[in-house]
């Protein structure tokens, strides 16, 4: 919970991000890429964040992402 709050005040704003990368085949991809196959990283502090292609953007809320990706398919059907 401190963490939490020293981050907020002293961390990272992680305004500037590397180029989309996405790793295609089988190799090991990183814990962001999970979600998406696709990664940006903070040119900053070195962190990596899920990336939406389809939607341009960077995915900071894996599960609020997962209820909009069901919502919209809940609508194509």
């Amino acid at each position: 919970m401190i963490e939490k709050a020293l981050d907020f005040l002293f961390g990272c704003r992680h305004a500037h991000y590397s180029f989309p990368v996405t790793i295609r085949g089988r190799k090991r991809r990183p814990q962001a890429a999970a979600l998406t196959g696709t990664y940006v990283v903070c040119l900053d502090c070195g962190k990596e964040f899920a990336y939406d292609w389809q939607q341009m953007k960077v995915i900071t809320s894996p599960e609020r992402h997962r209820e909009q990706m069901a919502e919209l398919a809940k609508h194509a059907a």
